[in-house]
């Protein structure tokens, strides 16, 4: 059973930094690409950022390029989204997934508020 636990989300002010991680189980991590995902209040879910599965291949949406940072760690069946200089417009709840599966995890909301 496929299993994507995202982590890591809370309330930053702008300008701040979070990281997010999510957790894989249930497939073989390392032979699936990632994405991560973000959805507004009231706006369509948004791809954020994706990484191939070996990890030297990365696409970001235009809004986060130069700010956001995705990585994995194939040992650890884990991916992360370092956010930097985040914006309010940045707040929404964030996934993951791999287009593999169907499975979508819970998601981690991410505040930005001063």
């Amino acid at each position: 059973q496929v299993q994507l636990v995202e982590s890591g989300g809370g309330l930053v002010q702008p300008g701040g930094s979070l990281r997010l991680s999510c957790a894989a189980s249930g497939f073989t991590f390392s032979n699936y690409l990632m994405i991560w995902y973000r959805q507004a209040p009231g706006k369509e879910r948004e791809l954020v950022a994706t990484i191939n599965s070996a990890g030297d291949s990365t696409n970001y949406a235009d809004s986060v390029k130069g700010r956001f940072t995705i990585s994995r760690d194939n040992a650890k069946n884990t991916v992360y989204l370092q956010m930097k200089s985040l914006k309010p417009e940045d707040t929404a709840v964030y996934y993951c997934k791999t287009p593999g599966f169907r499975s979508w995890g819970q998601g981690t909301q991410v505040t930005v508020s001063s």
